[in-house]
């Protein structure tokens, strides 16, 4: 226990508290029909914008085929349970700790490995009609159904969207005037992508047809 208390490991601690609040926050949002975890990745470029990083490190790190958040965690997680096993080992082996500039580094670099090697098993396991990996832009024009939240302008609800191959994706739908709002299990038409996976809309012109 006193290893929990020592001021070399507030880092690794820290960052375990941080992954409990991440995990009570999508817990409560999800209960009131709203996604953290889809707003977060709205805040990403998507589609052509971060082709080439997918290319690159961020696509090392399985960026834009795994949610941020679920890589989020992974990082957290590794990180603390790496400071706490090495400060432990160090402690019972030479009653000494490990320098938390020291131990942050080398936990750094083992959250890293870890969110590589856990994002490639997940992105292979994750279906493919979730994924945010693909070219955003086309889904202009096509039609949402809200499915969690109320949508106002600046203020984006959760909305399922088929592509041209018929693979459903989620996105985060706004309105594009301030009088209207939508609400769970609306049909709306995309007219605008705003950034990443937040698109602006307005409702359904013909819900007969499309």
């Amino acid at each position: 226990m006193d290893t929990l208390f020592a001021p070399e490991v507030w880092p690794f601690a820290l960052a375990g508290m941080v992954m409990v609040a991440i995990a009570v926050i999508e817990g409560a949002t999800l209960l009131i029909g709203f996604s953290a975890s889809h707003w977060l990745d709205s805040l990403l470029p998507g589609g052509h914008e971060l082709a080439g990083g997918l290319d690159g490190w961020l696509g090392w790190l399985h960026l834009g085929k795994v949610p941020a958040l679920v890589l989020m965690v992974i990082f957290l997680a590794a990180f603390t349970l790496c400071g706490l096993v090495l400060n432990m080992a160090v402690h019972s082996a030479a009653g000494i700790f490990v320098p938390a500039p020291a131990a942050a580094l080398v936990a750094l670099a083992a959250s890293v490995a870890a969110v590589h090697a856990l994002g490639g098993r997940l992105a292979r396991i994750i279906p493919q009609d979730q994924s945010f990996a693909v070219s955003l832009d086309t889904l202009v024009g096509r039609v949402a159904t809200i499915v969690g939240g109320t949508a106002r302008i600046g203020y984006p609800a959760e909305g399922r969207v088929a592509d041209a191959h018929g693979h459903t994706l989620y996105v985060m739908v706004e309105p594009d005037a301030p009088e209207l709002t939508f609400t769970r299990g609306d049909s709306v038409l995309l007219v605008k992508q705003l950034a990443g996976t937040r698109f602006q809309a307005i409702r359904n012109p013909r819900p007969d047809l499309l």
